[in-house]
């Protein structure tokens, strides 16, 4: 939904100072082969936090396990990594094999990546070490004995809920049973945080997810903020980084145990922008912009992908409701920007496409299931096929809103721009309602979608005015709105 909730949103002063994306310098050897290289550069940074990589190429004999030593010079923190298990102690960083890259023959390379802070200076570390043997060094000691990695916390278990993979156009779960994602939305995660209230609006504990399910939804679309995410110094700390990342998760394990599929959307993001349409000028994430941004939105997605990539039971929404085509002046501009990013007419900061963001994604080795929203507050799909982006596992999905009040609301529309749509991928109306108080509207998109075997969420479970919001609920129990009933009784007349 492109309007902001019920919330007065507060006032964030200060800009944030950025620096683009630079490779730092890299440390390397010269003159005979050492026992092991590293690279480390800097893939990105902005005012107190960056993404990290390293390299590690192994030139001894086959490694059975692996750990990476090395100390940052101005005390930066690792807040979150991925493919390796991070750990600090001190300035000492050690990253450790997980159990499917462990094992690298003489003269294989690994890489991982990390997400870290920093206070006052982010200089490269100059000294590396893997098991114990300094690298970038003109030596080749015998590598001391491989130490025990330090245990994580176990990848999700997915709970109930289905994993998910793309089949042609649909989807479906391991035992290759089709399924349609049929349920709601549920706001507060993009807002709640970068107002200063919280993580989510009103209660998400296991009374108040259960409710949902007893609707028969299995579906339910969370929005996120990317700011509170990588927690982003102009967040209240009690709100970002790793509390926000806990809350998250700890929502998604409760949607999980009660069988439901969780899609987790980007819906505020950073980026000024003041032109057509804009829904506020801040810089900040603090409304809908018409395109994520590339100095964050690539990170935030390596970091929830890299979160979730063991549990394919939750999908990617990779950005809320774009909308490039009210800044530009062709379709063909919108478009393009939508895929490729960059610099766009009408949109004073750089870009991250869609094409980008499925990278930042695949880039941690996560296959979830990806939605991909259309133009016009993905109302418009009519040239999503020609501007697809390329998802090497095959697992992308169209997305698709449609209130009352858009311009493709109607069923000759849905025939002509949808159906093509549909029948080349799996397509889902992340979300459908109305702010009339009733239900004709959102009757007529169910059936419509019903007679294709396709897949929508009613927005919001919110107990917001279902006139301006709208809401499904007045309670958080699950009593409906004069709208809601329309999507209850529907989703419970499916379920049988």
């Amino acid at each position: 939904m492109r309007h902001p909730p019920r919330l007065s949103l507060l006032v964030i002063g200060a800009a944030v100072a950025l620096v683009g994306t630079a490779v730092a310098p890299v440390v390397t050897a010269s003159g005979a082969t050492p026992a092991c290289t590293v690279e480390y550069s800097v893939t990105g940074q902005w005012d107190t936090g960056f993404q990290g990589a390293v390299t590690i190429t192994n030139n001894m004999s086959a490694l059975s396990g692996w750990s990476l030593g090395f100390d940052f010079p101005n005390g930066q923190k690792v807040t979150q990594g991925w493919n390796a298990k991070w750990s600090q102690s001190g300035t000492t960083v050690t990253a450790s094999n997980e159990s499917w890259n462990g094992s690298p023959a003489s003269g294989a390379s690994v890489s991982a990546g990390f997400l870290g802070s920093w206070s006052g200076g982010n200089a490269v570390p100059t000294a590396f070490r893997l098991n114990g043997t300094t690298c970038n060094v003109d030596t080749q000691p015998t590598p001391t004995p491989t130490p025990t990695p330090t245990p994580t916390d176990p990848p999700p278990s997915g709970g109930a809920a289905p994993k998910l993979h793309v089949s042609g156009t649909k989807l479906v779960d391991s035992a290759g049973a089709t399924r349609r994602l049929l349920g709601v939305n549920r706001s507060g995660g993009e807002f709640m945080c970068v107002q200063g209230y919280g993580f989510f609006d009103g209660p998400v504990d296991d009374a108040s997810v259960k409710a949902i399910a007893d609707w028969k939804a299995n579906t339910v679309r969370i929005p996120l903020n990317e700011e509170c995410w990588l927690g982003l110094s102009t967040i209240k700390p009690e709100y970002a980084g790793a509390n926000y990342i806990a809350a998250v998760k700890a929502l998604v394990a409760k949607v999980e145990a009660h069988g439901m599929t969780p899609v987790l959307d980007l819906h505020w993001t950073y980026g000024q922008y003041t032109g057509n349409s804009a829904g506020c000028s801040d810089v900040h994430a603090t409304c809908q912009k018409p395109m994520p941004d590339a100095q964050y939105t690539p990170s935030f997605w390596s970091s929830v992908a890299s979160t979730f990539k063991d549990d394919q039971a939750v999908a990617f929404d990779l950005f809320n409701e774009p909308y490039p085509d009210r800044a530009t002046s062709t379709a063909t501009q919108a478009w393009t920007c939508w895929r490729d990013g960059g610099t766009c007419p009408g949109i004073s900061y750089q870009v991250a496409g869609m094409q980008s963001l499925v990278d930042a994604v695949r880039g941690t080795g996560a296959r979830n299931v990806i939605l991909a929203g259309g133009l016009a507050y993905s109302n418009d799909l009519s040239q999503w096929l020609t501007y697809k982006p390329t998802d090497p596992t095959g697992n992308l999905v169209a997305a698709y809103h449609v209130y009352n009040f858009n311009t493709c609301a109607s069923e000759s529309c849905w025939n002509s721009t949808l159906a093509p749509v549909a029948a080349q991928v799996p397509l889902v109306a992340g979300e459908i309602g109305e702010n009339t108080c009733s239900h004709s509207f959102v009757d007529t998109v169910m059936k419509w979608f019903d007679d294709r075997g396709l897949s929508y969420l009613g927005w919001t479970w919110n107990t917001w005015d279902c006139s301006s919001g709208p809401s499904l609920i007045s309670n958080y129990d699950g009593t409906p709105t004069s709208f809601g009933i329309g999507v209850r009784d529907h989703l419970r007349a499916l379920a049988g």
